[in-house]
């Protein structure tokens, strides 16, 4: 299959920045890869995954560019294996299927998303806490990802996209973004009509801001751009600010998406009693020393996000029809990955995602 490998981590600014296309979507490129950038990834021939017969073959449509794959491609997280395909915001159809598949067939649109496999067997798996397992395998981490044409998953583990959800490259961020934003709301216990803050205006925050507006909440969203804050009052934010300005005891729920520990202490003290911060990211660095009457004093909490699980990926899709959400996409071919991501690091995409197209159609 083709693909964008990594083969050793590298900043993603040796790549060349180019602006992406925006608007309609661009056509893929169908022909042979070709290296239409720099940087930590190469265009290259990898073998096609071997499927286990409880799994799926997937021939990937397009693949959301995620932070974590930042995260990733410069070694901010440990990468258990290389080579490795990067890239878990997959959109497919199933090309190939198992011989104990039966809840899929071929041709079925499919999403994958970070979560691959899990055991089933371990503490949190019995329990219902499938994101906590012991033994997790993710996608574009453990397991080759979708910066290729093709990728493999468990059909347990392939989420079925609606087709009222529209093209595939809108669906993408949902796959990841729209997820993990879901469950950061879960998280953080906003309940319907509650005042939200949100930390940082990505593309998860602008799918959990379209939720939290349908949940009759009030949102406050702080971002250090102001091109994001303008996105955040366009879609329905009441307040938006630097960080350091949101009033304080304004809030009894608020999510962290940037990977700044410095932010967790004015979000702290912006909570009021009984509140709680929900931290979204894969990554953070240093965070603060927390003073314990300021910052959580009167039962305020602070919990993280662990992955997710497959009921959340399941309401998430179907809450994304039903309300219906929007996804900011601008779109950049496979060849270009290199590019999506330093654009990503550097805040010059001109949309709140960037998804690599893979195949035509």
């Amino acid at each position: 299959m083709d693909a964008m490998l990594l083969e050793s981590p590298a900043p993603v600014e040796t790549g060349a920045l180019k602006p992406a296309e925006t608007g309609p979507l661009r056509p893929a490129d169908t022909g042979p890869l070709r290296p239409a950038d720099t940087g930590p990834l190469r265009p290259a021939e990898v073998d096609d995954p071997v499927i286990a017969p409880d799994e799926v073959l997937v021939e990937v449509s397009v693949c959301g560019v995620c932070r974590t794959d930042l995260h990733i491609v410069e070694a901010d997280i440990d990468v258990p294996t290389l080579p490795l395909v990067p890239g878990h915001q997959i959109v497919g159809r199933v090309k190939e299927a198992g011989t104990a598949v039966t809840r899929l067939r071929l041709g079925d649109r499919v999403g994958i998303s970070w979560v691959n496999r899990m055991c089933g067997q371990c503490g949190p798996c019995v329990q219902g806490r499938e994101n906590l397992c012991s033994a997790p395998v993710f996608t574009g981490y453990h397991r080759h990802g979708g910066y290729a044409t093709l990728a493999a998953v468990p059909a347990a583990f392939a989420h079925p996209i609606p087709e009222q959800l529209g093209d595939d490259a809108h669906v993408a961020p949902l796959l990841c973004a729209g997820i993990i934003g879901y469950r950061a709301l879960k998280q953080s216990g906003l309940r319907p009509g509650s005042p939200l803050a949100l930390y940082g205006f990505g593309a998860s925050a602008h799918i959990a801001l379209q939720i939290a507006v349908a949940w009759g909440c009030e949102v406050f969203v702080a971002s250090r751009t102001e091109d994001a804050l303008i996105r955040a009052r366009a879609m329905g934010a009441s307040w938006t600010g630097q960080a350091g300005d949101v009033p304080e005891e304004c809030v009894d729920h608020a999510i962290s998406f940037a990977p700044a520990g410095w932010l967790i202490p004015g979000a702290m003290e912006a909570l009021r009693p009984g509140g709680t911060l929900a931290l979204a990211g894969i990554y953070t660095d240093r965070v603060p020393e927390l003073d314990y009457d300021r910052h959580l004093f009167r039962e305020k909490s602070i919990v993280s996000v662990t992955a997710n699980t497959r009921s959340d990926a399941a309401e998430l899709l179907n809450l994304a029809a039903r309300i219906p959400l929007r996804t900011d996409i601008e779109t950049y071919p496979l060849t270009e990955a290199n590019t999506a991501l330093a654009n990503l690091k550097s805040n010059r995409l001109g949309a709140q995602a960037a998804v690599l197209t893979v195949a035509a159609g």
